[in-house]
C-alpha cells in the first residue's frame, strides 16, 4: 500500500497559479477555483489507478483534449513526480494557443516527469503513444468524448478515466436517442427530453466500453455544485468475452427502436 501523501486543494491552487498565471498580485478567476476541485478529484483517481500498476515499468500517461493540460502537468507534479516511478505525460489538444501555453506551464512546471504537449485533433492516430497505460480526459466536449473512447480502444489503453461535457448531435449515441425521443412518447419539454437524451447517449458509451472489454463505472466525481458535468467513466480492460458478448446484445438492444406498435 502507498504511503504517498495526496495532494491538497491547495497544492493544486498553488500550481495553478504558478504555472499558468505566473504574474505578481494576480490570482486564479473564480472559474479556475472551481476547475481546481475538479483536477483535485481526478487527480485521486489518477493516483488510485496508478497505485494498482506495476512499478517495474514506465507509465505512459494522455491527457487527451487537454485544453490548458492542467490535469495532465499536475498529474506529472503531484501525483508521478512524488511517486518516483518512471513515467511520462502526453497532451494532446487542437487549439494552437493552448498548446504553447501548455509548454510554457510545463517548463515553469520544472517537473523531473518528461511531458510532451502534441497539437493534434484527438482523431489523429500519429498523436497517440501505442498501448498507453492511463487515458484522462477531463471535459472533453461533444463527439470529442467518444473520439478519445474509440482512440482509448484502438491505442490498447490499459486505464480510461472520462468526463465528457456538453452533447450535441454529432455524439455517437445521438442517433439512438433521436430515435428514443421520436418514437417513445418523450415531452416535447427541453429539460425532459435533454436529460433523456443525455441517459441514451451515456447509456451507448458505457456500453461501447464493456463491448471492447473494459470493466466500467460510471460515478460521480464531484458534487453536480460543482459542475452539471460530474459523470466520470472509470474503465479498466479486462477483456472478458462473456462480459464482452452482454455488452454487445445490450447495445444492439439500445440502438433499436424503444417503442411497440
Amino acid at each position: 500500500m502507498t504511503t504517498r501523501p495526496a495532494p491538497s486543494l491547495a497544492d493544486v491552487q498553488h500550481w495553478m497559479e504558478a504555472i499558468y498565471v505566473a504574474v505578481a498580485g494576480a490570482h486564479l478567476r473564480d472559474e479556475d477555483r472551481r476547475k481546481s476541485r475538479q483536477v483535485l478529484a481526478m487527480l485521486d483517481e489518477v493516483s488510485r489507478a496508478l497505485d494498482g500498476m506495476s512499478r517495474r515499468r514506465e507509465v505512459t500517461l494522455v491527457d487527451a483534449a487537454a485544453g490548458k493540460s492542467y490535469l495532465g502537468l499536475l498529474a506529472a507534479k503531484l501525483v508521478v513526480e512524488p511517486s518516483g516511478r518512471a513515467a511520462r505525460v502526453v497532451t494532446i489538444e487542437r487549439d494552437a494557443t493552448r498548446v504553447a501555453a501548455s509548454a510554457l506551464a510545463a517548463a515553469r512546471l520544472d517537473t523531473t516527469v518528461p511531458i510532451e504537449c502534441r497539437e493534434a485533433l484527438v482523431t489523429d492516430d500519429a498523436a497517440w503513444p501505442e498501448a498507453p497505460s492511463l487515458v484522462m480526459a477531463l471535459h472533453a466536449c461533444g463527439p470529442a468524448s467518444d473520439d478519445v473512447i474509440a482512440q482509448a480502444i484502438a491505442r490498447r489503453a490499459r486505464i480510461l478515466l472520462l468526463v465528457p461535457c456538453c452533447t450535441s448531435d454529432a455524439v455517437v449515441g445521438a442517433t439512438p436517442a433521436a430515435r428514443w425521443v421520436a418514437d417513445a412518447g418523450i415531452p416535447p419539454h427541453a429539460p425532459v427530453r435533454v436529460r433523456f437524451t443525455q441517459a441514451i447517449v451515456d447509456a451507448d458509451r458505457t456500453w461501447r466500453l464493456e463491448e471492447a472489454g473494459y470493466e466500467t463505472e460510471v460515478v460521480e466525481f464531484v458534487g453536480a455544485t460543482v459542475t452539471p458535468h460530474n459523470l466520470l467513466w472509470r474503465a479498466r480492460h479486462v477483456g472478458e468475452p462473456r462480459r464482452m458478448a452482454a455488452a454487445a446484445a445490450a447495445r444492439r438492444t439500445l440502438h433499436r427502436t424503444a417503442a411497440t406498435p
